[in-house]
């Protein structure tokens, strides 16, 4: 079997920045060739966070951003191809998972919404381009969150022991691979969406690098179990969610109801506590005796990595020891669907999602 090139893209609910991934797929194996990762420009990424809150945004507002985005997309693509010998002929297509705004997977009308026009991705790079794979999802009944875990479940399981993939982005979600049996996953809760809020706020920068300013705290229990009281922590999956719940005014709402104030440090502490928590309760209740990999920004955030390590009492690895970078094994997985995708895979995302039916997820956008 031939070798097929494939691209990802993948920007999170952190909104940092943009991965690109290129994939070679022979077979059953699966190599990230070439990686590409840009900030947000700073005025583009500010329009973004004005779309997500949801409140005085303007048609035009959408309209404009979504085109930049697109834009952006494909002059990344254009420069991660550069790094190699690839001709863009060879690429089979690109998966672009979009910039979400808004996802509400929930009511009587149920949607998700991820912009960055992929019509302008494959006009400009001249690839075909598949999009708007978590719509097709809620079209089928599903979240359209988590959809990674199909890549976990494909190129991670183990028939010899159980593994747990955790990807901390802005929210966390978890893939239980089971040795035996069905595998499932959903979105646990906040990754990085409150430590990067809280410490933009206060510090005006980013992020919280290694997760230095909060080791420099100590986390506060009546903050912590204030937090720990919100309903969606106890839902039964399938279940996803992201900023329209997790956002600034959730965090500043739990901080107010605290009886004595607290100092910005101390708060920065109780937020990775509170993530680490959940996130091992979630491994717990799934497996005892699993092997644990982590993958996405969190990856680098030293003190959570510790604070998982204790809380479960083994050690916690990345997924650079199952051969794929913690950076990477998004946007490699969307490049991996694009591939399912146009060669009219339907595939099952029940026991992430909860759709109705397994589904060929996207569209498909060719180029002239």
């Amino acid at each position: 079997m031939s070798t097929e090139f494939f691209i990802g893209l993948m920007s999170g609910t952190s909104i940092d920045g943009i991965d690109c991934s290129i994939i070679a797929l022979d077979g059953a194996a699966v190599e990230v060739i070439a990686t590409h990762y840009e900030e947000w420009p700073t005025k583009l990424r500010k329009d973004i966070f004005t779309l997500c809150d949801g409140t005085n945004i303007s048609l035009e507002l959408l309209g404009k951003t979504d085109v930049a985005i697109g834009k952006l997309f494909a002059s990344i693509v254009k420069r991660t191809i550069q790094k190699t010998e690839i001709d863009p002929r060879a690429v089979k297509a690109i998966g672009s998972h979009g910039q979400t705004i808004w996802h509400q997977p929930t009511g009587n009308n149920p949607f998700t919404m991820q912009i960055g026009d992929p019509n302008i991705i494959s006009q400009q790079t001249g690839i075909t381009t598949v999009s708007a794979f978590r719509q097709k999802d809620i079209a089928s009944g599903g979240q359209g969150a988590p959809l990674a875990p199909l890549f976990h479940q494909e190129f991670f399981h183990d028939t010899k022991c159980d593994r747990t993939i955790v990807n901390i982005g802005g929210i966390a979600n978890i893939t239980m691979l089971a040795r035996r049996g069905a595998c499932s996953a959903y979105d646990i809760g906040p990754g990085n969406v409150l430590l990067d809020y809280w410490n933009y706020k206060e510090r005006g920068t980013r992020f919280d690098k290694n997760g230095s300013w909060a080791a420099s705290g100590q986390y506060s229990d009546e903050l912590l179990n204030k937090m720990r009281t919100e309903p969606y922590l106890e839902q039964s999956p399938p279940k996803s969610t992201g900023r329209e719940l997790f956002n600034g005014a959730w965090l500043e709402e739990k901080i107010s109801q605290c009886s004595e104030s607290i100092q910005a440090n101390n708060v920065q502490a109780t937020l990775c506590e509170f993530t680490s928590r959940n996130i091992a309760d979630a491994i717990i209740n799934f497996s005892t005796d699993t092997e644990v990999y982590i993958c996405g920004g969190g990856a680098h955030n030293s003190l959570l990595m510790e604070n998982l390590s204790s809380k479960l009492g083994r050690n916690v690895a990345t997924t650079s020891d199952l051969g794929i970078g913690p950076d990477w094994v998004e946007s490699a997985a969307f490049a991996w669907m694009a591939k399912q995708t146009i060669n009219g895979e339907k595939l099952e995302t029940s026991p992430f999602t909860g759709a109705s039916k397994p589904s060929i997820l996207g569209g498909i956008f060719l180029s002239d």
